[in-house]
């Protein structure tokens, strides 16, 4: 369910803005959306998984505060980090 280290520091060096940054908003959504993918294969086989489900719903919830705040600040940033990580909106 969880993502592994070097996934993470894959997905970190790809969405970076700068060397090292872990902060952004862009490093946090596209983690964020690795999280949640690994996620929704997990409940293909575990349909009642609720307490997971819960935690699901709370980092789409998370991830979709995250993509507002980009799309706020800057439209060209927000859609092409939707490209990249195939978010349909």
């Amino acid at each position: 369910m969880s993502i592994t280290a070097e996934r993470k520091a894959a997905l970190i060096k790809e969405y970076a803005i700068v060397e090292g940054d872990t902060g952004s908003p862009e490093v946090q959504i596209a983690i964020l959306t690795e999280r949640i993918n690994n996620l929704t294969d997990h409940f293909k086989g575990h349909k009642k998984d609720n307490h997971s489900r819960r935690g699901l719903l709370a980092m789409v919830s998370t991830r979709r505060s995250l993509l507002d705040y980009v799309k706020g600040k800057e439209e060209a940033r927000y859609t092409k980090l939707i490209t990249a990580l195939g978010i349909r909106r």
